[in-house]
């Protein structure tokens, strides 16, 4: 009998070094659904590969100086590795967590923010996954619902880096096609109904980028889009079933999916810093015939035919 009980004991001691369980925390800036499924990505990746994982999810609240005070939360938790969402977070995690290995996720354009230096040898102990959108053929997406445009309007907010990025990117494009930008600034969700109103009569339609503060408020665009019929268009296709016509972009969640195959591989003990920072080459087309129409349009039977998602 003691036989079997010191038997019984290796055999568990074995079991519990085998299982043994790592320790990931989060800090996202905001809660919106193109962030959340990146999150959920991340942690089914991590349960796919059959690692025991405990997890700290910090959000922001949009808040950068609560993104700061959480990064300083993480490293007393001292995980295993950190993963930033979002530019604001990644930022936050890169300045005060340097013994730690980060990964970010859902940053736009990784150099600009000062997150790496090279996207193929990030150095140090920080890499992840960019977003950056394909803006040339998200305009094509809205000119092939209104060939004639010639003003576009874009709610962003300026003190979020990837946005700043992205609305340049955006009129380059636009001025390529004899298309000028209205822009609407925010600082804080609470002003988003008001730049959507603002648009109103000084564009003909609405182009939201992955701008987390405005994505976060993305329903009351959509009421200002159907109460004066004005298209709304959006850079992420989460934001699709929340009340814009039409997305060609990322799908957030195959990014957590992806993301995740990053944090495993550094908690087997591949270096972050070796790393290429990895980008989602697929992008799709998700639309929603019941917007265009409250907004006026008719989506084209050519874009129903390509389309990965469409909502009933």
């Amino acid at each position: 009998m003691k036989r079997l009980i010191l038997i019984c004991g290796v055999l568990l001691c074995a079991l519990s070094v085998n299982a043994a369980e790592y320790s990931v925390s989060f800090n996202q800036i905001v809660e919106h659904p193109a962030l959340d499924s990146l999150r959920q990505g991340v942690k089914d990746e991590l349960r796919s590969q059959g690692l025991a994982v405990k997890y700290n999810d910090h959000i922001a609240q949009g808040n950068i100086a609560t993104a700061n005070l959480i990064a300083k939360q993480i490293l007393g938790e001292n995980p295993d590795v950190v993963v930033g969402i979002a530019t604001p977070t990644a930022q936050a995690c890169a300045q005060v967590i340097r013994t730690i290995p980060v990964v970010f996720a859902a940053v736009t354009d990784p150099v600009g923010a000062g997150l790496v230096s090279s996207l193929k040898k990030p150095g140090g102990l920080i890499t992840g996954t960019s977003d950056m959108s394909p803006i040339d053929r998200q305009l094509e997406l809205i000119l092939q619902f209104l060939p004639q445009l010639k003003t576009l309007g874009v709610i962003y907010n300026s003190g979020e880096a990837n946005s700043v990025t992205l609305v340049k990117v955006l009129k380059e494009e636009a001025q390529k096609r004899g298309v000028s930008i209205e822009e609407a600034t925010v600082s804080n969700s609470a002003g988003v109904s008001q730049a959507a109103k603002s648009l109103v009569g000084r564009s003909e339609a609405v182009y939201i980028p992955t701008d987390n503060t405005v994505v976060s408020a993305f329903e009351a665009i959509a009421q200002v889009g159907y109460q004066t019929k004005l298209p709304i268009f959006a850079a992420d296709t989460d934001s699709v079933k929340r009340g814009a016509i039409a997305a060609l972009a990322v799908d957030y969640y195959k990014m957590g999916r992806q993301t995740g195959e990053m944090v495993a591989r550094i908690l087997a003990g591949a270096n972050p810093g070796d790393m290429p920072v990895e980008t989602l080459r697929e992008f799709q087309i998700h639309l929603n015939p019941g917007s265009a129409a409250k907004m006026g349009l008719k989506i084209p039977e050519t874009l129903l035919k390509k389309a990965d998602h469409i909502i009933e």
